[in-house]
């Protein structure tokens, strides 16, 4: 399998996609403060935008089709043709693992962010109870989600690159085959030459 352009440029676009909006994400945390109710004696919980659910669900989904793009192209190095015994292969398994891992990361926090940026708490206590806290996201989980993001790219990029060099192409099956259909002609011309031999003396 020769190495795409095409499909390097697909997984490095998705990745960066979703790393810009893990970043938004994190600067638009939803904030909340507590305030009366004007009605009666309890406190409720004020929440600003949602946007960061939104970017942080839309990174989890490029992130999900990046993944998908790489191990589709590759057979998600199991199901494929074999790959050549060697250095390539060892670092091609070792990226795979790489990859996953910090794909696997990645998409717990920005699937968690979203999630618990999501949950919204109304009503907290009596009146006056203005140092509650509200239920909100804490800082560094869609950071923590876009820094594995770009783990995850280097990672899916080094294991195609390293596939790709491992990768026999059906070459080292077909070759074998060939040798061995040889060594069966050759030998059973000889025998046919040692009896035309026989028989002549």
């Amino acid at each position: 399998m020769a190495l795409s352009v095409s499909i390097l440029a697909t997984i490095t676009s998705l990745h960066l996609i979703a790393f810009v909006l893990a970043v938004g994400a994190e600067r638009r945390r939803s904030t909340a403060k507590v305030m009366p109710d004007e009605y009666d004696e309890r406190t409720y919980c004020v929440y600003g935008s949602d946007a960061s659910t939104a970017y942080g669900l839309s990174a989890f989904g490029l992130l999900l089709i990046s993944q998908t793009v790489v191990n589709g192209v590759t057979k998600c190095l199991c199901f494929g043709r074999g790959l050549v015994s060697g250095r390539s292969a060892t670092w091609a398994v070792l990226f795979f693992i790489f990859s996953w891992v910090s794909f696997l990361g990645a998409e717990v926090c920005l699937l968690a962010g979203s999630a618990r940026n999501a949950y919204h708490t109304r009503y907290r206590g009596i009146f006056g109870g203005n140092k509650l806290s509200c239920a909100t996201l804490r800082k560094g989980v869609f950071a923590a989600g876009a820094a594995l993001t770009l783990l995850s790219m280097l990672g899916s990029i080094l294991y195609y690159w390293a596939h790709s060099k491992a990768d026999t192409g059906g070459w080292e099956k077909h070759q074998n085959e060939g040798l061995g259909m040889t060594s069966a002609d050759f030998k059973e011309n000889q025998q046919q030459h040692e009896a035309s031999e026989f028989q002549k003396v």
